[in-house]
């Protein structure tokens, strides 16, 4: 049964029945649902956070181990990056080096600062673009390893190209000359022998008999073979490449022809003394993009340290030359 209240009216002096607006009894459950609903949405969050359920902690056990895997992912590709750049200095600075090629510029690869920023960007994000900013890394790397295999591919054509640089440079006397005796005159400024008059001499003279045979100091192509009247007589002209060129002068016969194709130490002709000549011998002169140089220079394959000092100062003695 329910009871019923009362209250005193000081304005009537009397007891009256209490009666509560119907106003205040929808606030007052309106209050009373509202700190319930509250209440339930605290303990709720409280026991979602302090007691997940069992899927939740299904989800939190394969989130750690994303995470671990993530880091140890990270420490490999930072690992990488490094092995990377090590092999990247290599190739400027080692192997670059020994075949005088450019480097490449840094533009072409990952610049240090970019992967730094790349790190501290992958570790700020969440777990959901990890995957796609570990795979854009493995990416960029391996775009990177691309392109130093192409520079090793490339160093590898520098190899074979200093080896074909080194069979087309001239390397050896132009005539048997173990003993150093067949040197006659030097390069540079010498006495004509017909005009009796100092003149430039632009080879070095091998003295040697008629018939001694002459070979080719270096790889390369016949250009000229035979006497076009400038004086050499019956002489050979050898183009080898790289800014490279022989004479060989006065010769008694030629055996190659213009477009052949010949090998260092291979017979092109044997010794005479036609043309402007005052005795049987062979006129040798190296050309360097054109110029005349001194061929003593390029006698390093067939003597020995203590032969190519002799040899510089049997070049360098003032004398007649042969032509």
């Amino acid at each position: 049964m329910k009871k019923i209240k009362y209250y005193y009216n000081t304005n009537t002096l009397r007891y009256e029945k209490l009666e509560t607006p119907l106003r205040v009894t929808l606030l007052r459950v309106l209050g009373f649902m509202s700190a319930a609903v509250v209440t339930a949405l605290i303990l709720v969050s409280l026991a979602y956070k302090y007691f997940p359920s069992a899927n939740e902690k299904r989800l939190m056990q394969r989130n750690e181990a994303l995470q671990d895997n993530y880091y140890t992912l990270n420490d490999k590709v930072q690992k990488l990056q490094g092995q990377m750049a090590e092999l990247e200095k290599r190739d400027n600075n080692v192997y670059r080096a020994i075949f005088e090629a450019a480097p490449i510029p840094d533009s072409a690869r990952a610049k240090a600062a970019e992967q730094e920023q790349e790190i501290r960007l992958v570790q700020g994000m969440d777990q959901e673009n990890l995957y796609t900013s570990v795979a854009t890394t493995l990416n960029k790397l391996s775009a990177r390893m691309a392109s130093q295999a192409k520079s090793y591919t490339a160093i590898d054509g520098f190899i074979k190209n200093k080896e074909q640089l080194l069979a087309c440079t001239p390397a050896i006397q132009p005539v048997s000359n173990k003993d150093l005796s067949r040197i006659a005159s030097g390069f540079g400024y010498r006495i004509d022998p017909v005009y009796k008059t100092t003149k430039f001499h632009a080879g070095l003279d091998f003295a040697a008999p008629q018939g001694t045979p002459i070979y080719a100091t270096a790889n390369g192509t016949v250009e000229v073979a035979g006497n076009t009247g400038n004086g050499y007589g019956n002489h050979v002209v050898i183009n080898h490449g790289y800014g490279y060129g022989t004479l060989y002068g006065h010769m008694f016969r030629v055996k190659v022809r213009p477009g052949e194709k010949v090998k260092r130490g291979e017979i092109i002709g044997w010794v005479g003394s036609t043309g402007k000549s005052t005795g049987p011998h062979c006129h040798y002169e190296v050309h360097r993009n054109g110029d005349p140089v001194d061929p003593v220079y390029y006698f390093y394959n067939d003597i020995t340290p203590e032969q190519y000092d002799r040899l510089l100062k049997l070049a360098a003695s003032s004398n007649q030359s042969f032509d």
